[in-house]
């Protein structure tokens, strides 16, 4: 069923109400149960829209995602709810009070941008996508805020708003596309259009080479609960900077333009930065917070001889043993310890941390992390309590 109307309808949110918790396992059982007087078009519209509710719970929470209506590459490509909000506060702050969504997708950005008080254009050139963001307004009542166009992107006039957001496709038939060109709409596109408006914010994928953000743009990762979800290019606001922001706290760092932190012997201490902060190449502001240096050059682990456990841009672990990498030896110190939960973190090594506990065999009351890296260009293992 290409067509969200019959779900619309009274019977439509009678079945959808009562999938609600339905366990995906007993599918088959509960539609042969439904179709005794539902017709089965209906049913399995329904239970599709039921399974990707329960999808979207992880991006959306509960409240909203049993309202909204999915599509399955709309759940898969939709914002998480934080980084959305993030977005739309930063927007918000900078004056904007109303803006051209183009590549709505499903409306999360569109939803998150209106419960701000942003009024929105969403605009996606598929029919059932922008019927999907339609019913999105309408369930979450927003729909006065939120105005949808099914409309090609490159062909709609922003000139009516005080900025645009831009979510080009960045899946194609063959998965995911790495290349900012090959998006849809282009990169290029994307950054002329923001450039015509006060201001924007364009989403593109955290892998982005620093050297494609124009200087006229600043550049934020983003990341959420630990897991980079994005890069976002703003304009008009602070050219050149450079930032990284955690959620859901809302901690950010900013770039100063430090240089490389030095190789140092291995301290007490190992910091894992957030992926945000390497994605955004700040490990080296992050080491002078934490008083410390690199274990190797090409690595972004940092030591230290102090403890700074109040830093929400690295995890702290504290070293126990630094030793050249043989998994006979790791066996053997698991085996001595009663390490039972080994947690293993990889940087720099092409041993894969399911191979390592396949061989440890880890047992017994315990736990530790082992991180399997580079010291000053040697594989080396690190034990941490």
């Amino acid at each position: 069923m290409n067509d969200l109307s019959p779900l619309l309808t009274e019977e439509g949110q009678t079945l959808l109400d009562a999938l609600r918790d339905h366990d995906p396992a007993r599918e088959l059982a509960i539609a042969t149960r439904l179709r005794r007087d539902h017709s089965a078009e209906l049913v399995s519209a329904a239970i599709g829209q039921a399974r990707l509710r329960q999808r979207a719970v992880a991006k959306f929470g509960a409240q909203d995602a049993y309202r909204m209506y999915f599509t399955p590459h709309g759940v898969e490509q939709a914002t998480r709810r934080p980084v959305a909000e993030h977005r739309a506060r930063r927007l918000a702050a900078l004056g904007v009070r109303s803006v051209a969504d183009l590549c709505s997708g499903i409306g999360g950005d569109a939803i998150a941008l209106a419960r701000a008080g942003i009024r929105v254009l969403a605009v996606d050139r598929d029919p059932l996508t922008a019927a999907t963001v339609r019913a999105n307004a309408e369930a979450l009542g927003l729909a006065d805020l939120i105005e949808v166009r099914e409309a090609d992107v490159t062909e709609v006039d922003t000139g009516g708003y005080d900025a645009v957001f831009v979510d080009p496709a960045r899946r194609g038939g063959r998965g995911r596309i790495f290349d900012p060109e090959a998006y849809s709409p282009p990169l290029s596109w994307a950054i002329e259009a923001a450039r015509a408006r006060p201001h924007a914010a364009l989403k593109i994928a955290p892998g982005i080479p620093h050297e494609l953000v124009p200087d006229d743009f600043a550049a934020e990762w983003i990341s959420c609960d630990g897991d980079v979800k994005e890069a976002v290019l703003w304009h008009g606001t602070e050219p050149g900077t450079v930032r990284a922001t955690l959620l859901p706290g809302g901690h950010t760092l900013i770039g100063r333009g430090l240089p490389d932190p030095a190789v140092r012997p291995v301290g007490r201490y190992l910091y894992e930065p957030d992926g945000a902060v390497i994605r955004a190449h700040l490990v080296a502001e992050v080491a002078e917070e934490v008083g410390g240096g690199l274990i190797d050059e090409t690595i972004a682990y940092i030591t230290s001889d102090e403890h700074h456990p109040g830093t929400p841009f690295a995890t702290g672990y504290e070293i126990t043993e630094v030793l050249p990498f043989n998994l006979k030896r790791l066996k053997a110190l698991v085996r001595e310890r009663g390490i039972g939960t080994l947690t293993v973190k990889k940087r720099g090594s092409a041993v894969e941390p399911e191979e390592v506990r396949r061989r440890v065999r880890p047992q017994g009351p315990n736990a530790a992390t082992v991180f399997l890296t580079r010291v000053a260009g040697a594989p080396s293992m690190l034990l941490s309590r």
